[in-house]
């Protein structure tokens, strides 16, 4: 680029011969002529082509690649092993050049995806008391003097980000729906859809699509409370990505700071007030006010909850003289009783049936 300036300066500024400008610059006369009669300002030279020793293997290699962008992530080839295995074949060229078509395709099938639509995410934006979120995480605290395993209900509006923690010794029916009631109690309200991923308490089987079976005391527990219940697609983690940051930064900035406590009843008690105070530390992440401050805003747009949900289930058995329980309903007896879960959580547990001489 700076030889040609200087070419066409000395020509066509100092008018120098075309012979003088070959004596100093060493370039012929016919290579001097075509740039001053085309006047070029930036030189170009026509690459000649060279067949690649990949060529009469590229059909097969994109082929490999069509199928492996339909498997998962953790099952795919890598460049590498492709290379080997193109190898294996009777290619003998370098790995750079399976990298660099592989590199290639890759961008234009990003370019289609850009060009017809697919690929592309639209942010999530939600409205006062649209929806909340609502996910499973799993946790460590120490309870009576042991470190025991808890699996920790989160619960979180998703247009003010105001969320609530409750932790539970298992995932079952009756935990689920005390983590919900008490959620709506500390939130102030339910919003109109509830967003969750295919947990066995509500989800009994997954369909094609969002077509879903849901359990039957799951959709007790939704019509009580008037919410619309939405599943996520399986492994779509991202659909609720909300509920799944706030997995993550609790375990980070609340749990590392746990104490000590008498029974689960103080962890909770503990829990809620600490997810109180962060919602007044807390900025939104879009709006320049407090995460308290725009929940205030969304309650007025919140359902009112009304009376709990019963999450009891009342069954009638007969006992026999062996005290054997039988399928037939007929009348409850006075000996058997009622258990609740074996950690003193005061949550609506599944009552189990024990008998008592």
């Amino acid at each position: 680029m700076e030889l040609l300036s200087v070419i066409r300066r000395w020509h066509c500024r100092d008018h120098l011969p075309i012979r003088e400008i070959e004596r100093r610059t060493g370039l012929s006369r016919n290579t001097i002529r075509k740039y001053l009669r085309a006047e070029s300002i930036e030189p170009r030279y026509q690459v000649p082509e060279r067949p690649s020793r990949l060529d009469p293997f590229v059909d097969r290699l994109r082929g490999w690649l069509v199928l492996e962008a339909a498997r998962s992530r953790k099952n795919r080839r890598t460049a590498r092993r492709l290379h080997e295995d193109l190898v294996a074949l009777g290619y003998d060229g370098s790995y750079g050049r399976v990298a660099a078509f592989i590199r290639q395709w890759k961008h234009e099938q990003h370019q289609a995806r850009q060009t017809t639509g697919r690929g592309v995410f639209v942010p999530l934006r939600f409205q006062p008391g649209e929806a909340f979120q609502f996910d499973w995480g799993e946790d460590w605290a120490v309870i009576a003097g042991h470190r025991v395993k808890l699996q920790v209900a989160h619960t979180k509006l998703s247009f003010s980000r105001a969320f609530i923690l409750r932790a539970y010794p298992l995932q079952t029916h009756e935990m689920l729906f005390d983590a919900l009631t008490e959620a709506f109690r500390v939130l102030g309200g339910v919003p109109r859809r509830g967003i969750f991923d295919n947990m066995k308490t509500a989800v009994d089987r997954i369909g094609s699509g969002k077509a879903r079976q849901v359990n039957l005391r799951f959709m007790a527990l939704a019509s009580h409370y008037l919410f619309e219940a939405t599943f996520c697609n399986p492994a779509a983690g991202w659909e609720k990505g909300q509920i799944e940051k706030t997995v993550q930064d609790a375990r980070r900035h609340i749990w590392q700071d746990l104490p000590a406590f008498a029974d689960l009843g103080a962890l909770n008690a503990w829990l809620e007030a600490r997810c109180l105070d962060c919602w007044e530390r807390l900025q939104h992440i879009e709006l320049a006010r407090t995460i308290a401050e725009v929940h205030a805003s969304e309650r007025p747009h919140l359902m009112v909850p009304g009376r709990p949900f019963d999450g009891f289930v009342e069954q009638t058995k007969r006992v026999s003289p062996t005290c054997l329980i039988q399928p037939s309903c007929v009348m409850i007896l006075q000996p058997l009783h009622l258990s609740s879960c074996s950690v003193d959580c005061g949550c609506m547990a599944w009552p189990r049936l024990r008998l008592t001489s």
